[in-house]
């Protein structure tokens, strides 16, 4: 289970920063964009560090309100998410909730 965590939160990452990437190609040729809520999407999903890093690297939607504190909101409950993760906080209940969602199924 926990290698499957780590291949989506590098999958969620690569996907965020290469949408912000290309949001701020489109924005530069002024091409139709990507909604914003698409990126908070990836950010929310797992993606977080990845929408901040490209978000600085770019300069793109860093100024941006209320994008911009999101993208750091989602940021730090990633972190903070992570090390729960890591100190094993989180495995307890992770385990009693697909415990739930086996006997429901």
């Amino acid at each position: 289970m926990t290698q499957y965590i780590v291949y989506w939160l590098i999958a969620a990452n690569l996907i965020a920063f290469v949408l912000m990437v290309l949001d701020k190609q489109k924005a530069e040729a002024g091409d139709r964009r990507i909604p914003e809520a698409t990126l908070l999407l990836w950010a929310f999903l797992g993606g977080a560090f990845g929408t901040v890093l490209a978000a600085r690297l770019v300069r793109h939607k860093t100024r941006k309100q209320p994008f911009a504190t999101w993208m750091l909101i989602w940021l730090w409950l990633d972190i903070a998410l992570l090390l729960l993760w890591a100190t094993g906080f989180l495995q307890p209940w992770a385990a009693t909730a697909l415990a739930y969602w086996r006997a429901a199924s």
